[in-house]
């Protein structure tokens, strides 16, 4: 199957080949928390694949997403081997998330014969019903409903960070807008200081100007007052 995945799609056959490693270590984490007898240690055991069961969900959903993106480039038989792959994948790991749910209520069940009594905030998942007995519809059902979870969470991302970048523009276009104010006042200030040094040197030309025909004045006048004695 993962061959013929492939040659329909290259990055569907990358992500069915993630997806069936997850599998296989899920697999095999499983039988690894059958042979551990502390209570601890099978609690951090079902951490790590309840981990792994989180990055299959992912997978599983980019592969959906994936496959409605080929749902008009490839035929009808095509299309209905890629869903039935897809259900394949939610069942199955559905069927992880049961077991791990069955492990979680048996490590429960200890605590509670431990201390002789329920713990305290413990309730039965879907109003009493027990994963283990779920059916394989109730299974996918159930996955769907955690995928959509999972894409509504995605979504609110998305918006905060669409709404900072949109804060981050209008921020940089305000400074961007200042600076180019600033820049004005400097060249105006600049210009003010180029035309008061101009008049200043203009008045200093104009009064060396006005001594020089006093001076021709007083000697024209000395020299009438001269020739007239």
């Amino acid at each position: 199957m993962a061959s013929s995945i492939s040659a329909i799609s290259e990055e569907l056959g990358e992500i069915d080949g993630q997806i069936a490693d997850i599998f296989r270590a899920l697999s095999n984490g499983f039988q690894k928390f059958e042979k551990i007898k502390d209570s601890s240690r099978q609690s951090r055991q079902l951490e790590e694949l309840t981990g792994k069961m989180r990055e299959c969900k992912r997978l599983i959903k980019e592969f959906d997403r994936e496959v409605k993106d080929l749902e008009h480039t490839v035929g009808p038989d095509t299309s209905k081997i890629l869903n039935e792959k897809k259900q394949s994948m939610v069942k199955e790991l559905n069927s992880y998330v049961a077991l791990k749910k069955q492990y979680a209520s048996n490590i429960e069940n200890k605590r509670v014969d431990l201390f002789g009594g329920p713990a305290e905030g413990f309730e039965e998942d879907n109003n009493g019903l027990l994963a283990s007995s779920m059916t394989n519809q109730q299974l996918m059902d159930n996955g769907h409903h955690m995928m959509d979870e999972t894409d509504q969470a995605i979504e609110r991302s998305k918006k905060v960070v669409h709404e900072t970048v949109n804060v981050g523009t209008e921020t940089a276009a305000a400074l961007k807008a200042q600076t180019e104010q600033m820049s004005r006042i400097v060249n105006e200030l600049d210009s003010i200081h180029f035309s008061i040094k101009k008049a200043s040197q203009l008045v200093k030309e104009i009064g060396r100007q006005v001594r020089l025909q006093l001076i021709d004045a007083l000697w024209l006048y000395s020299s009438l007052l001269w020739l007239v004695s």
